[in-house]
């Protein structure tokens, strides 16, 4: 049994979450402000004798206006029927932490351990970190409002008091009435419009409550495969169809071979409006990304592997508190890079690879080797935001550890048949990393009778609790042969004697967005270049220095910055005007408040103009980079 999530409020010790319905109307008045108001219902299981009080994860911003309970024998449905009469219940809203309250609903009188009821919270929200409205004016339509849920890690407790735990999975189901000429949609399976403008939902397979979430806007959509399609604004519709048309389905089908079937049915993009903060989120049937991957040539239309990847391996099988975030991320990014090398090949897999492990070693480098958020299993202290837990050590580092857990088998068709295993024995489960260790030790008896778990330096216990660099680390010589032409050209750039004309010789055209990357990455090492240099790189290579590809921006922006190169610092501020993605925004940040009174004085500039498109955690991450005074969720 995992231990008690800490971020978490909620009554799990004292009852099922069986099913959740939403039955909410959407609107936007006042302008710039989506509101919410409806109900939740909740299918409770009662596990103990003598439980008098359900506890629900909620958030100051959401305003319950009453409890009620069905009368017995009540079902959840997701049709939606009326209960009949509710008997009122009393209920008080408490603090719990920054970032949530804890609602206390007491009931009529104590239960007996099987006792099933149903319970419905009417409420309005809107103005939370998980709720976000974007005026017409901040959406690519323009013309139109748009209102988006952003739930991971804890914002969804924004969005409807439930039980905000990644150990808690149920079904869920919706009634969501929007405005004439809006459209909603859900991460679910079914999607049906009825009159009024009414959406209705159904996800029949369990799901942490993170991975609830709704779009409501002027938003389109269009196939582009057998199972999948792409919603945008319309203005945008067509780029991502372009984009994406017969792209998404090589993907899961590779996806399927590796790891078994995908249980979702559909595999949906939404391409969500430029303030997004992430690149992806990985909400079951429809993945919500940024409109940064429309780069216009499909070099970015791989980034989608690693949504895609977390079908099985976070969504199906999920970490059971954010204290084990590398379940999802490290398993993750293993997968994503098992089908990026059955579809491209272990050369490009592996200096994909190496853009990863450069990350963290800057990340390392930032916070210090030994910091604790530098362990694979985090403590989240009680009152800790888990968001302020996040980081690359979760990703790369944890890719590195499943890497060596195949390592260890040293036949990949052996591991990919236990990761097929590990789906299988944990989907629709949430799990700690002993379930999943134990789980691999039982599955290789051979590994385990050698006691690989306590070999010396590479104890298990070790790459889970000791903070600090990875113990081991893949071979990626398999992507030399794109490596080395990248760093051979990097250092002709960095010579005081550059040699313009060995420079030309190296055609860089049809080179892909990671080896580009990676080239960009040393440059930015060896940064600052012999004065002019950036200037001739900048006429030399168009494709970096004017193109739209959004990891070539943030590099090149970099670049300009740590060189002082004030002449195309109008490129960063059109790079951040463009885009709010988390990844992107704060590194620019932290390259302007470290460069030049220039390049500061843009910083303030930027910030000013833009914070009301930033999603809050993004603007609070850039105040803190300012030294700006941040605001309580």
């Amino acid at each position: 049994m995992a231990a008690r999530d800490a971020a978490s409020a909620c009554s799990t010790d004292a009852f099922e979450l069986r099913h959740l319905h939403l039955a909410l109307r959407v609107a936007f008045e006042p302008p710039g402000r989506g509101r919410l108001q409806g109900s939740v219902r909740l299918e409770l299981a009662c596990l103990r004798d003598g439980v008098a009080e359900l506890v629900l994860d909620s958030h100051s911003s959401v305003q319950v206006e009453s409890a009620g309970l069905a009368p017995p024998g009540s079902r959840c449905l997701e049709d939606g029927p009326e209960l009949g009469a509710l008997r009122p219940l009393a209920f008080q809203s408490r603090p719990f932490a920054s970032y949530g309250s804890a609602l206390h609903v007491s009931l009529p009188e104590p239960l007996t351990c099987g006792d099933v009821l149903v319970l419905e919270i009417a409420y309005r929200a809107g103005g939370g970190p998980g709720i976000s409205c974007l005026d017409t004016y901040q959406t690519a339509q323009k013309e139109r409002p748009l209102l988006y849920t952003s739930g991971f890690p804890v914002l969804n407790r924004s969005f409807f008091p439930g039980f905000h735990t990644p150990a808690v999975k149920s079904t869920y189901s919706a009634r969501i009435q929007v405005p004439d000429g809006f459209t909603a949609v859900m991460s679910a399976i079914t999607w049906e419009k009825q009159k009024d403008n009414t959406f209705l939902f159904k996800m029949p397979h369990p799901i942490p409550s993170y991975l609830v979430a709704l779009v409501v806007g002027d938003i389109v959509s269009a196939e582009v495969g057998p199972r999948s399609r792409v919603w945008a604004e319309p203005c945008l519709i067509e780029a991502a169809k372009k984009e994406y048309s017969g792209v998404i389905e090589e993907f899961l089908t590779t996806g399927e071979k590796l790891f078994g079937p995908y249980v979702w049915e559909r595999y949906d993009v939404l391409f969500m409006p430029p303030s997004f903060p992430f690149g992806g989120m990985e909400n079951p049937c429809i993945t919500f990304v940024t409109p940064c991957l429309l780069a216009g040539d499909r070099s970015l239309a791989d980034v989608i592997i690693h949504e895609i990847s977390h079908s099985w391996f976070g969504n199906l099988v999920t970490n059971a508190h954010w204290g084990e975030f590398w379940l999802n991320e490290g398993f993750t990014m293993y997968a994503q890079r098992r089908i990026t090398t059955e579809i491209y090949g272990a050369a490009y897999t592996c200096l994909e690879a190496a853009t990863g492990r450069a990350l963290l070693r800057q990340h390392m480098d930032n916070t210090g080797e030994d910091h604790p958020l530098n362990k694979l299993r985090v403590i989240i202290e009680p009152g800790v935001d888990p968001e302020d837990t996040y980081n690359e050590t979760p990703y790369e580092k944890g890719y590195c550890f499943v890497a060596y857990l195949a390592h260890l088998v040293g036949n990949q068709s052996k591991f990919d048949a236990f990761l097929q295993a590990y789906v299988n024995q944990f989907k629709f489960q949430s799990i700690t990393a002993d379930d999943a260790l134990k789980f691999y030790l039982q599955y290789f008896p051979e590994l385990k009778k050698k006691g690989v778990d306590t070999i010396p330096g590479f104890e298990f216990d070790r790459w889970l609790n000791t903070p600090g660099w990875p113990p081991y680390l893949p071979d990626l010589s398999p992507g030399e042969k794109l490596m080395k032409p990248a760093e051979k050209l990097a250092e002709l750039w960095a010579s005081p004697d550059h040699n313009m004309e060995a420079i030309k010789a190296t055609d860089i055209s049809a080179w892909k967005t990671f080896q580009l990357v990676y080239f960009l990455d040393k440059v930015l090492e060896k940064s600052p270049l012999p004065d002019g240099n950036i200037e001739k790189m900048s006429s030399l290579y168009p494709k970096i220095s004017r193109g739209q590809n959004a990891e070539l921006r943030l590099r090149w922006c970099q670049i300009l910055l740590k060189n002082n190169h004030d002449a195309e610092f109008d490129k960063v501020k059109d790079f951040l005007h463009s885009q709010g993605k988390q990844k992107y925004t704060l590194p620019i940040y932290r390259a302007m408040v470290s460069g030049s009174e220039t390049a500061q004085a843009l910083a303030v500039e930027t910030f000013s103009a833009t914070a009301p498109q930033l999603h809050v955690h993004v603007q609070n991450y850039v105040k803190k980079i300012l030294g700006l005074k941040t605001e309580a969720n």
